[in-house]
């Protein structure tokens, strides 16, 4: 049959059928899909402003390392409650927990249209954090502690959600600001944020009520010691170690990329329609993407994730000074690949490899992902200015990709 098509007039609808497979949905369950659909809307409302906000600093005279450090103030709180929130997931139904961090973002919302004084900004960045921390280590412990079929494609559908809302939050934010100013995207997100809320408790609840246990703190303290003693394994290590490197680098990417732009000297409408473009156009390949992480072990997808992520980044920093528009999206398209398989592989490795211990590895899981952001963000503020932009990038993507191309191989020769 095949050749026939080759030989025929047939063959063209044969390379329709197979790009059709490519991008068709891949399999989702129920417990993954709500997840989903929830961290879709809760990152909607979150980056409504959030592409915004560092040229919102800038214009109330932030400097660089001020804006670093109001993202470490986010991202640090999340790694420093999420033992904390992984042991009230066994106390607490986690959706009810997740709710009550959507909720926390509701009223980040809030406080930023009041925004009183510096240190009540201050504040609500950490609250912002805690409540990260509440919906995150209770989305993982939802699904580690769930019968998935295939870990890592359940997590790259999990991690995949951002994406689709940056494909269209930015452009609805930017409307909102035009028509009403900042007051009004900040208004529009505490809604968004409160029915969200109600969505994931009605429809997460009753999936993960078998979660809920009465464990004692000494109980789950020992159960934390176990899991770090997994993940002293070499087997585990690696992955984690190449893992955190990468979310490094998009922690200094989250932060700054913007200004990195507006370096370059685009205008706030080239940015806007470059990172909507990007977002819409990365839906399909990440479509694609989740079919070829389910194929693959975890393992080799944190690899390859951080190998892609590493030479991505060489490229952007390298010819910085001549890239145009169309090379920087193709460069960022495959820095989003990598980093999305990185990112599925290590938590689909630590939902296989510690599913005796759903609560704990969740929020140990959560606490690579802000730690390491924040890291990135307070670094590449103080930097900045002696290295710049290029330097870091590519110094930021030889140690990526060597850390993967490293673990690779030695998990090659250890078979």
């Amino acid at each position: 049959m095949k050749e026939w098509v080759t030989n025929h007039v047939g063959y063209p609808l044969f390379i329709l059928l197979e790009w059709f497979n490519m991008f068709t949905l891949p399999k989702i369950e129920k417990i993954t899909r709500d997840a989903a659909i929830t961290h879709f809307f809760l990152m909607f409302g979150y980056k409504l402003f959030s592409l915004y906000f560092p040229l919102f600093l800038v214009a109330k005279s932030f400097s660089l390392p001020q804006i670093g450090y109001t993202n470490f103030l986010i991202y640090l709180p999340i790694a420093l409650f999420a033992p904390l929130v992984g042991f009230l997931n066994h106390r607490i139904n986690p959706a009810v927990l997740a709710a009550v961090g959507v909720l926390g973002y509701g009223a980040y919302a809030l406080a930023m249209i009041l925004f009183p004084n510096l240190f009540i900004f201050y504040l609500f960045q950490a609250i912002l954090g805690i409540s990260a921390s509440l919906f995150f280590v209770s989305s993982r412990a939802m699904m580690m502690g769930s019968k998935l079929e295939n870990p890592s494609r359940a997590f790259a559908w999990f991690y995949s959600a951002p994406f689709y809302a940056d494909a269209i939050a930015p452009a609805v934010g930017a409307l909102l600001i035009w028509k009403f100013d900042f007051i009004g995207v900040f208004i529009f997100s505490l809604i968004l944020q409160f029915f969200n809320a109600i969505f994931c408790f009605v429809k997460l609840k009753n999936q993960t009520s078998h979660l809920t246990e009465n464990v004692k703190i000494t109980e789950s303290g020992q159960n934390y010691l176990k899991v770090f003693k997994s993940l002293k394994t070499k087997s585990i290590l690696f992955p984690v170690l190449a893992s955190f490197l990468v979310l490094i680098l998009a922690g200094f990417n989250n932060t700054f990329f913007v200004l990195f732009l507006k370096n370059l000297g685009w205008s706030q409408n080239q940015i806007l329609i470059f990172n909507s473009l990007l977002s819409f156009i990365f839906l399909p390949i990440s479509l694609w993407a989740i079919k070829q992480v389910a194929r693959f072990k975890s393992e080799t997808n944190v690899f390859r994730g951080a190998q892609i992520t590493g030479i991505f980044s060489i490229l952007l920093g390298s010819f910085a000074s001549i890239l145009n528009f169309y090379s920087v999206f193709i460069i960022m398209i495959g820095k989003y690949l990598g980093g999305l398989m990185a990112g599925a592989g290590r938590s689909g490795m630590m939902a296989a490899k510690l599913k005796g211990y759903p609560e704990e590895s969740a929020a140990i899981d959560t606490i690579f992902s802000p730690l390491a952001t924040a890291l990135g963000a307070l670094i590449g503020g103080l930097i900045i200015v002696s290295f710049g932009y290029p330097l870091i990038f590519v110094l930021g993507g030889i140690i990526i990709f060597t850390s993967g191309f490293l673990g690779e191989r030695f998990r090659v020769v250890k078979k």
